[in-house]
């Protein structure tokens, strides 16, 4: 496979472009190698700048759950082109998507459209922090909630400690207002919420921990979770930036039977446009300005292309329903590779939740054969999927540039790409013998 054009493109954006890209993963820092500068889209397919292709199990990280270029999407988002790009005023697109999510999520009384989840979860904490008068915020280590300062915390040394920071740059004093908490760890969240109960406006969890890997909580995680918090007075927030609209309409908090204080919101409500949101129980969003006293603005925010093209989006998945179906191809294709893994005898497990898969190398040594945090991932893993990583994409084959990134399924996949996959697999695992 011939990459020139994509080493003298990284070659000369390393010289400009910090690392050479605009989001690390992109890098491929952890898998090494050139990354492909992808020039092109359609389908399932991606086309690199030297003209390879590549049957893409990435899908911009999740959004295009209908394929990349897909047909209603792209004629909506012609029609807002040719009305105007960016108005910096009140318009009636943001209002169409905002009564869609609305009317499909029942705990979302109001909500406010922002660029990107990070901001959606930066706004959201600081809601959380108005309306109930206290300063802490509860996460799980091993969800990721964008680059929000106090969101890129660690564990500190013990229960009583406060977290340390996980980024140059983000001082102590912001990190000691976060407290980090083992996923798979009831016990744990007891007792913090033991210590610094009334001091904690709210608990934030990815529903479906899926940017540490897949990590599958046990069934009744969530509702522990929720109970803990609000026996203390805490709010609940779901960051369902990846599993809003992805894993069921109604997101991971229909799945889960659980009805969030307050939520975040992404990738699919753009149909892959650059896109955040948040939002709630009313009489918490009317903490936010000008309603409230809760500053929170962006003159990109609720841009009119944007907003159409998740109108699109969540009108043809709610006429369309597709969940079903892509959660029975995704279980077939999980099967079929860890049926190739048994057959090689190549230790190969693949969770899988609605339309993600994560595929770990290396022996899982749990009592379920179930990952459940970042800590019990096979120490070979990541060198193993670095090699199968490379192999596949040489093939023909885009899985995520990361060990610990999960895979999407789309509507637009078929069996011939999935059986692809486990074809190529075989192929690539034979050739690291």
């Amino acid at each position: 496979m011939k990459i020139e054009k994509s080493e003298y493109l990284f070659q000369k954006s390393q010289r400009i472009v910090p690392g050479g890209v605009h989001s690390p993963v992109r890098a491929f820092r952890g898998v090494g190698g050139v990354p492909r500068f992808i020039q092109s889209a359609s389908g399932v397919e991606l086309e690199d700048v030297d003209g390879n292709r590549y049957i893409d199990f990435c899908m911009s990280w999740g959004p295009l759950i209908f394929g990349h270029q897909e047909p209603e999407v792209l004629e909506a988002v012609q029609m807002a082109l040719k009305r105007g790009w960016s108005y910096g005023t009140v318009e009636p697109y943001s209002l169409e998507l905002a009564e869609l999510m609305v009317q499909i999520l029942p705990w979302l009384e109001k909500v406010r459209f922002v660029n990107s989840g990070t901001e959606a979860v930066m706004a959201v904490l600081r809601v959380a922090r108005a309306a109930t008068g206290r300063k802490k915020i509860v996460k799980f280590d091993g969800c990721y909630h964008g680059h929000v300062d106090s969101m890129l915390v660690r564990a500190g040394s013990g229960l009583a400690e406060m977290a340390s920071p996980d980024s140059a740059g983000v001082s102590a004093r912001v990190a000691e207002e976060t407290l980090v908490v083992p996923l798979n760890d009831l016990n744990q969240l007891e007792k913090v919420f033991q210590i610094h109960g009334q001091d904690i406006a709210a608990v934030i969890v990815e529903p479906i921990p899926a940017n540490n890997g897949l990590l599958l909580q046990k069934r009744n995680f969530l509702q522990d979770v929720a109970r803990i918090a609000r026996s203390h007075g805490s709010l609940v927030i779901f960051d369902e930036v990846i599993t809003g609209f992805r894993v069921a309409l109604g997101g991971m908090a229909e799945r889960a039977g659980i009805e969030p204080d307050l939520a975040t919101y992404g990738k699919v409500i753009g149909g892959g446009f650059p896109v955040g949101a948040y939002g709630g129980r009313a009489d918490l969003m009317d903490w936010v300005a000008p309603q409230g006293p809760v500053y929170q603005a962006g003159t990109l925010s609720a841009n009119p292309v944007a907003m159409t093209a998740g109108a699109a989006m969540l009108k043809k998945l709610k006429r369309e329903n597709p969940y079903s179906r892509l959660e029975k191809d995704t279980e077939q294709l999980a099967d079929a590779l860890e049926l190739l893994g048994k057959k090689l005898e190549f230790p190969m497990r693949v969770q899988r939740f609605a339309s993600l898969f994560w595929i770990i190398f290396g022996k899982v040594e749990t009592e379920d054969d179930t990952i459940r945090s970042q800590l019990e991932t096979p120490t070979a893993h990541k060198s193993i999927y670095a090699k199968i990583f490379h192999a596949l994409l040489d093939r023909g084959i885009y899985l995520a540039p990361s060990a610990y990134e999960v895979s999407f399924l789309s509507t637009a996949h078929r069996e011939c790409d999935t059986q692809k996959l486990v074809e190529l697999m075989g192929e690539a695992i034979l050739e690291q013998r």
